[in-house]
């Protein structure tokens, strides 16, 4: 039997098929309220770092649409940071589900910034418990069933919806999830060589993972028959098509392997998260946060899945 990971759209069809408020003409109200409060926080922040003031309106405009891609990778890259840095152009968006987490009373106002720290990480798992879910589902990032039912609550709309698939799918015997196991082929098919995984997804309690196997979108792949520039060319490979992926190395106290995460991966454990940070800021995904160890002709850009099918 299949069975659908982590807020699959049609994880719990029957039980959320009922809005969150009786009346929707109260619903409707409640909705507009919220829209132009987080409307007039957006202008007030963008005024604030001196954007001319017809940005801000755009700005505005466009937090009454979330981009889920953008506020699951904010997500990721946002909690290590030392600040509060915005990742990419998702402020809007990241503002946007803050407003609703506080209207919701899952977060304080002073919180409202744009940026998916930790505050926002806790505050958006609290939104999903409060829906039921638990575990990975209840990991802090947003999926498409809790995003989707914030915004029909507190007035935007979700584009751009990340979704894991199915996450009992299969690459080589070992368990991914189905857009873990479609990344994959991409990047094989970028390959004159097979890619062999040694590890894959969801298996929970290897001492030697750290926990980042725990969940969805890691997976280790194995090096042995490659030379070294094929090891390279396979990292660069993964990345392309929207990995943190590293080359893992005696000196770092690992045989040789590559670890792999995919990006935006929404049923990713949290020290997997970090590690997309990492691959953000150009470190290694280790306790050092080294830098990288790719040499540059292998780095690529930082991207995910859904946007390098975008071309």
């Amino acid at each position: 039997m299949t069975h659908l990971s982590s807020e699959s759209p049609d994880t719990h069809s029957t039980e959320f098929s009922h809005s969150t408020h009786a009346d929707d003409t109260i619903r409707s109200t409640h909705s507009r309220r919220a829209v132009l409060r987080r409307a007039a926080l957006i202008t007030g922040a963008v005024g604030a770092a001196t954007v001319p003031a017809v940005f801000a309106v755009q700005q505005a405009s466009a937090a009454t649409s979330v981009d889920m891609e953008l506020t699951v990778v904010a997500a990721m890259v946002d909690p290590p940071r030392t600040g509060t840095g915005i990742t990419l152009t998702a402020g809007p968006s990241v503002t946007a589900v803050e407003g609703a987490l506080r209207d919701k009373g899952f977060l304080g106002g002073s919180l409202v910034d744009g940026h998916y720290g930790t505050s926002t990480i806790t505050a958006y798992s609290a939104w999903q418990k409060s829906l039921g879910y638990t575990g990975l589902d209840a990991n802090g990032l947003p999926g498409p069933t809790s995003l989707t039912k914030l915004g029909e609550a507190e007035g935007f709309t979700v584009t751009r919806k990340v979704s894991v698939g199915a996450n009992n799918a299969s690459y080589g015997g070992k368990r991914v999830n189905a857009r873990t196991r479609a990344m994959l082929v991409a990047a094989d098919a970028k390959l004159s060589w097979s890619l062999t995984l040694t590890q894959g997804s969801y298996t929970p309690g290897n001492p030697d993972s750290a926990g980042t196997h725990d969940g969805g979108g890691v997976v280790d792949i194995a090096v042995g028959s490659m030379s070294a520039t094929q090891r390279w060319q396979t990292v660069k490979a993964l990345r392309d098509v929207g990995f943190a992926a590293w080359l893992r190395t005696p000196e770092q106290g690992f045989s040789y392997h590559i670890h792999a995460n995919a990006v935006a991966d929404t049923d990713m454990a949290g020290v997997a998260q970090a590690q997309v940070h990492d691959c953000f800021f150009g470190k290694n995904g280790l306790a050092s946060h080294a830098a990288d160890n790719t040499p540059s002709a292998y780095r690529g850009s930082f991207t995910w899945w859904e946007k390098y099918n975008r071309g």
